[in-house]
């Protein structure tokens, strides 16, 4: 008797630790996806983020993303400082400025981190119709997002290597995101405007001009980056880890031609007036192998370094700046690089 109630006993036990697992595993699959506010400009360089909603790369890593447009570099910033969100995906100037005490809002953006690149920048200094040279740009009403943000200190240098200086041969007129100067650029209101492709496609399309191309003449440059906070990166890491890899999942998806027809049939069904013939146009930039969306997502070292000689340079007040390792956390990608 002794012997049979032992036998139930273990039986028993048995088959509650067999149940307590099942639940568990069950939890796991069904488990809901973590969220994640994506604040963004609107544009063709949210790409992979379109790919990798659409495509499962996301769910892959058990996140849901929403994105967020953002009017200005402002309310970005000023919004991921202050939590609204958890990740924006903004130009590493953005970042540099709130870091310093230098952005166009009075906050402490001090504890704000870059933990992925995107892309060189695609910059592209745009003319309303009519406009063919910088020389013609001399008296003119320029465009930028805030004088203190975004790429306005790229125009500023690539309009001195050109032989114009601020305020002495033409004057800057805060228009707000790449979207609002895009608009205000084709409907003639301001001579110039830095573009951000496929702006500067749509924008020829419509009768503009593209004068230059503000990444080839400045080098290596680090363009969008995903911005954070660090403490929650930090109590995040999986999160954070998570989005650094489908975003890699979706470069890897987007950059095999036999993707081609859908990645297009996604990049207008997302971009607002997009045609076929922009759509194919932005692929050949956007994915160009050596000057497109940056292949492994990292954070290229050199360019943040010319992004801080230029803050250097034009920030106000003047200061000098940290270490670029100080703006920057590779641990997330490196992570995100391993085998899984």
């Amino acid at each position: 008797m002794k012997m049979l109630k032992l036998v139930l006993s273990v039986a028993t036990a048995g088959l509650m630790a067999a149940g307590a697992a099942l639940p568990t595993s069950s939890m796991a699959q069904t488990a809901p996806p973590q969220v994640l506010r994506v604040n963004i400009f609107p544009g063709g360089f949210n790409w992979p983020i379109w790919v990798a909603q659409d495509k499962g790369f996301f769910a892959k890593q058990g996140l849901e993303i929403r994105t967020i447009n953002t009017p200005n570099s402002r309310e970005q910033l000023v919004g991921l400082i202050n939590g609204q969100f958890e990740i924006a995906m903004t130009a590493i100037d953005n970042l540099l400025a709130y870091r310093e005490g230098q952005g166009a809002a009075p906050v402490d953006g001090s504890g704000l981190i870059a933990i992925m690149g995107s892309d060189n920048g695609f910059l592209r200094v745009g003319a309303r119709t009519g406009v063919t040279s910088f020389a013609q740009l001399k008296g003119q009403e320029l465009s930028v997002d805030a004088l203190t943000t975004g790429y306005a200190f790229v125009l500023l240098e690539v309009m001195e290597r050109n032989g114009l200086i601020l305020n002495r041969d033409y004057t800057t007129v805060q228009a707000g995101g790449v979207l609002a100067r895009y608009n205000d650029l084709v409907a003639g209101k301001h001579a110039a405007t830095m573009l951000i492709a496929p702006f500067d496609v749509l924008a020829k399309e419509r009768g503009a001009n593209i004068l230059g191309d503000a990444s080839a003449a400045l080098g290596e440059y680090q363009g969008l980056v995903a911005g954070v906070r660090e403490t929650w990166a930090k109590s995040n890491r999986a999160a954070s880890v998570g989005y650094i890899r489908a975003w890699r999942d979706a470069l890897d998806w987007m950059y095999d031609p036999r993707n081609k027809e859908e990645a297009l049939a996604i990049f207008m069904k997302n971009v607002n007036g997009a045609t076929r013939q922009s759509a194919e146009t932005s692929y050949g930039i956007l994915l160009d192998p050596k000057s497109g969306f940056t292949r492994d997502a990292s954070l290229m070292i050199k360019g943040v370094e010319t992004a801080v000689s230029l803050r250097e340079k034009y920030g106000k007040p003047t200061k000098k700046l940290q270490p670029v390792q100080a703006y920057v956390d590779t641990s997330y990608h490196e992570e995100a690089s391993r085998k899984r």
